[in-house]
């Protein structure tokens, strides 16, 4: 027997986010004798659950106690503040490894191709939802919030998420996580009248159905919805009847029941438009207006259904213009990459050399958004993660691994000769430790620590 047979497998599982951690519960239960690092180039995992998950969902965020238990069993390392194509190369991981796995996410997002994109005003929601949830990337996000309108373009529920934060009141939110820098930024907000546009109708809309309730709860909003937006299509009420869950149902219920409210003259107002597309960002310097036509939906030949432009056009009075309309993936140093779907090409989780071929390169996985583009809740990355994994554990058992040349006392010279400053799970709670101490001083669940360099010297 050879020390390959004898030693534990190998698995560097890049990024931090649900993706990873599941992938990392199904080798750990599949495979005792498992060594995982984990590596993210944040100083703090989770990923989206600490970055992304909107402040006044802490229950959602509570998933994090599942990954700490993954985290706590023998063999798993997470390292932090480790940045993958900078500090270490994909080359140098497939050397110390016998399977990579990428759970990177999608980190940017796609823009709206419209004029006045570019105009100060004109932001990502990405951004937005980085800025409250203290995402270092983010800390330093510059948003006027002195404005009195705002769009919202998109109906998912990021777009749910920026649109209720802004039509929340303070106090509530001061009883979150939300960012202290955001917070204070809030507070000074002369936001009043947030609209949140979809192009397709509400039976098509990508929010579920407890995000859009959240919204009749608003105690400063009055939510408003144009009843003619509800008299649905034939293509629409098709698909509502065919529909293989109840979310279209409720969620035209919910609607309904706003549109029959009258308004109480509350102090803001959260105004949902449907079966509208932007065309133009107005402005010279900055937004001053948002120019949207009326849609009507069509069978798009392929079995779907899309907006298409009526000549019914208005001007919507904004000073704010946060796009929505979706996450994408970018492309890693040394490996493959899909422009077109924004994902990294793969059979399964099975990384391929090239888009449109079969050929996989050995002991390359992807798992979550970068792999299968950004769509699902948290559980969804469950199964993504269990397949990519079990896909690792059998090309491993078929013996086409390739066996790697170096172990994780080499991997951690090397990275202590480059002077990156590692930060272990332990180092990570006692940051988190410190956020909640601050935050009880402050009479706050915590304060969040929003740069990196904070983060390490308080580690010192």
């Amino acid at each position: 027997m050879t020390d390959q047979d004898n030693r534990p497998l190998r698995v560097a599982i890049v990024g931090s986010g649900p993706a990873g951690f599941y992938a990392a519960e199904y080798l750990q239960r599949q495979q005792p004798a498992v060594e995982i690092d984990m590596f993210d180039r944040l100083p703090t995992p989770y990923g989206l659950v600490r970055g992304g998950v909107a402040p006044d969902h802490p229950k959602i965020k509570s998933v994090t106690r599942i990954y700490d238990r993954i985290a706590g069993q023998p063999g798993f390392r997470f390292l932090g503040n480790v940045c993958v194509g900078r500090d270490l190369s994909h080359e140098e991981l497939r050397a110390h490894y016998d399977g990579v796995i990428y759970t990177v996410g999608a980190q940017t997002d796609r823009t709206l191709g419209i004029p006045g994109e570019g105009l100060r005003g004109s932001h990502a929601a990405t951004e937005f939802v980085g800025w409250y949830n203290g995402h270092p990337d983010y800390r330093d996000f510059e948003v006027d919030l002195s404005v009195e309108s705002a769009a919202v373009i998109g109906v998912g529920n990021v777009a749910m998420d920026v649109a209720r934060i802004l039509a929340s009141r303070v106090a509530d939110l001061a009883a979150t996580d939300l960012a202290g820098h955001a917070l204070a930024a809030l507070e000074a907000s002369r936001v009043r009248t947030v609209y949140v546009l979809g192009r397709r109708g509400p039976v098509q809309a990508a929010f579920t159905n407890p995000e859009l309730r959240e919204f009749g709860e608003l105690p400063d909003a009055d939510v408003i919805v144009d009843p003619r937006d509800l008299e649905l299509d034939e293509l629409s009420a098709a698909e509502l009847s065919a529909a293989d869950d109840r979310t279209a149902e409720k969620n035209m219920a919910t609607l309904k029941e706003y549109a029959s409210r009258l308004p109480l003259g509350r102090p803001r107002r959260v105004i949902f438009k449907f079966l509208t597309s932007p065309v133009e960002i107005l402005g010279t310097d900055r937004v001053d207006g948002l120019r949207v036509v009326r849609n009507r939906l069509e069978a798009d030949g392929k079995g779907g259904i899309k907006a298409v432009a009526t000549d019914e056009t208005e001007v919507l009075p904004v000073g704010l213009v946060f796009r929505s309309v979706g996450y994408k993936g970018v492309a890693l140093p040394g490996l493959p990459f899909d422009d077109r779907s924004g994902t990294i090409p793969n059979a399964n989780g099975r990384v391929l050399a090239a888009p449109g071929t079969e050929s996989a390169l050995p002991g390359v996985y992807v798992a979550g958004w970068i792999k299968r583009g950004p769509s699902g809740v948290i559980g969804t990355n469950k199964p993504c993660g269990v397949e990519s994994a079990s896909h690792l554990l059998t090309d491993h058992a078929s013996g086409v691994l390739p066996a790697p040349s170096g172990d994780r006392a080499a991997l951690d010279r090397l990275l202590a000769e480059r002077g990156v400053r590692v930060v272990s799970f332990a180092d990570w709670q006692r940051l988190d430790s410190l956020e909640v101490e601050q935050g009880k001083a402050a009479g706050r669940p915590r304060l969040k620590f929003t740069r990196i360099d904070e983060m390490l010297e308080a580690l010192t």
